[in-house]
């Protein structure tokens, strides 16, 4: 939608062009207090170009452009008109909203000048060609993000088709060498690089929250407890839904991708004695280089546990961590708003490489998977009901957006600031539980991981003719649930455990070549699922502690 009007620039035709920007919001449903913010920013906003517009006898047309937009959900408003160039937050932060120089009888002004103050900093200013600009977003939309991720998901898979149909095959060959795997490594390796610290602070920073060590003890037992439950859960699932379909053929053998070299390999050998032992790092630094996800846990436990015991430096230490939390989760969301260029080069890189025919035989085994994990959803549905003793209708309603957004991440990482505000925003969970339940399952509970290694692990040794005996398939139960909990929550994990995987299990390390391919979609899922186990274990943990506020998990 667009609205466009031209307005004189004079003080005389102010209230016109505000009751215009008022009724035009009020047509795209705009809330109130957007409403009245807006007209009151539009109001000053025209006000500071009539102050700097063009001399009537230079050249300049002495009117004020508004155009309003409307598009997926974000409202914006530009006014432009000839005129000097000036300091557009000088303008507004002089005389106008000075509260020193408005009467203190006037309450009215005195709350417009408030509002304007808060609301000048997402005004945007350019000068160009002797014209000023100045733009507004009135609301952004929060699916803003989805909706370029489905789009260029869309445009990655035209584009694609299109190469793969009428491109020679060198050609895309060398398009997926230069520029598409380019692309995808350096973003996965800008993941990596922030996995660490993301994981650190923020369990230092909820455990400094708990000044009594028993709640805390009480209250993570309970969400490890939990974690662990449904973590073994899931991978009987993941077992059972290959039972039933029993995906995998062995002429898939002959599409496999020979060079996967560039698949960093886990050690064959995985040990509950090992990993056990390998918790305690032998210094500070490995854990942090190595993004060892249990080392770093033990630390940032040990180090948020030690901050409350310290006495009067304690406070500076939580400020401290507090700051390096949010320096890093925002170091996230800015390396996360790249990702639709990721996918769009990470599909079309899929389709161009494999070729859609391999591909789409593959999807046979992703189709199992998917089965699997609609189950753990409807598992989650029953555990909300037996053990919160709760209505899971109000969750599904409120977290199904929160779904689509997280599975546009593919990283459970990444997805922790909007889990958080799912958590707090919409179901109503206190922040003491949310603060340690959500970083703590970002590496412990992967639940859509687990269904994962069971479907495809058993499916590429169907394709290999191996066979798996009881002890076979317990090893396998105990290598997913060790792998499940050392995996990081960062796109491309789930690929080097299902090498650790098929190694335990006497498959063939080149299968991993069927499904290099289509594992970033497969990603998406595996992260959707284990970000629903997370804020459902939060919302049960909850509830048992009586932090739920039932009046937020119940609003509309």
């Amino acid at each position: 939608m667009r609205a466009y009007k031209r307005f004189i620039a004079d003080d005389q035709h102010i209230e016109e062009l505000v009751d215009f920007v008022r009724s035009t919001l009020d047509q795209y449903g705009i809330k109130k207090k957007e409403l009245i913010r807006a007209a009151l920013t539009a109001e000053e906003a025209a006000a500071s170009l009539i102050g700097h517009k063009s001399d009537p006898e230079e050249k300049g047309d002495p009117y004020i452009d508004l155009t309003i937009r409307g598009m997926l959900g974000t409202v914006t408003i530009e006014l432009h008109a000839a005129g000097e160039e000036y300091a557009l937050e000088q303008s507004m932060s002089s005389d106008a909203l000075s509260l020193e120089n408005i009467p203190s009888s006037d309450v009215q002004d005195t709350l417009r000048q408030i509002i304007l103050g808060s609301y000048s900093e997402g005004l945007k200013y350019r000068h160009k060609n002797g014209v000023n600009y100045i733009q507004m977003t009135v609301v952004r939309s929060k699916n803003a993000f989805l909706f370029r991720t489905l789009g260029a998901m869309a445009a990655a898979v035209l584009l694609g088709l299109l190469f793969s149909s009428f491109i020679p095959t060198d050609v895309n060959a060398s398009i997926n060498h230069l520029v598409l795997q380019p692309v995808k490594t350096m973003y996965m390796n800008a993941l990596k690089m922030i996995v660490a610290p993301v994981v650190f602070f923020s369990i230092i920073s909820c455990l400094v929250q708990f000044s009594d060590l028993t709640a805390l003890g009480r209250i993570g037992g309970k969400i490890i407890g939990f974690y662990l439950f449904t973590t073994v859960l899931s991978i009987f699932v993941g077992l059972t839904s290959f039972w039933i379909f029993k995906p995998g053929d062995a002429s898939l053998t002959s599409s496999l991708i020979a060079n996967v070299s560039s698949l960093p390999s886990g050690s064959g050998s995985v040990s509950i004695r090992d990993t056990i032992i390998g918790i305690i790092p032998s210094n500070v630094i490995d854990p942090f280089l190595k993004a060892d996800m249990l080392q770093l846990i033990f630390m940032a436990v040990l180090c948020g546990v030690a901050t409350n015991l310290i006495g009067k430096y304690s406070e500076t230490l939580k400020d401290l961590f507090q700051a390096c939390n949010d320096l890093f989760l925002k170091i996230t969301t800015l390396i996360i708003k790249m990702m639709p260029l990721a996918i769009f080069c990470s599909i079309m890189s899929l389709i161009l490489t494999p070729g859609i025919r391999t591909l789409l035989s593959a999807l046979e085994i992703m189709g199992t998977f998917l089965f699997g994990l609609l189950c753990m959803m409807v598992c989650y549905c029953i555990l909300m009901v037996i053990i919160g003793k709760m209505d899971p209708v109000p969750f599904v309603r409120k977290y199904a957006p929160y779904m689509l957004q997280v599975f546009s991440m593919a990283s459970s990482n990444a997805s922790i600031p909007i889990n958080m505000d799912a958590c707090e925003k919409k179901i109503g969970i206190d922040k003491k539980i949310y603060s340690l339940s959500i970083p703590l399952g970002a590496t412990l509970n992967m639940d859509g991981t687990c269904v994962h290694l069971a479907v495809f692990g058993l499916a590429l040794a169907k394709i290999y003719g191996v066979e798996l005996s009881a002890g076979a398939l317990l090893s396998m139960v105990l290598t997913i649930l060790i792998l499940s909990v050392g995996a990081a929550g960062i796109p491309g994990s789930g690929l080097i455990c299902l090498s650790v995987l098929l190694t335990q299990i006497n498959v063939p390390m080149e299968a991993i070549g069927l499904v290099m391919g289509i594992d970033p979609l497969c990603g998406m899922f595996r992260c959707m699922s284990n970000c629903l186990g997370d804020v459902v274990a939060s919302t049960v943990i909850a509830k048992s502690e009586h932090m739920l506020d039932m009046k937020i998990y119940h609003a509309k």
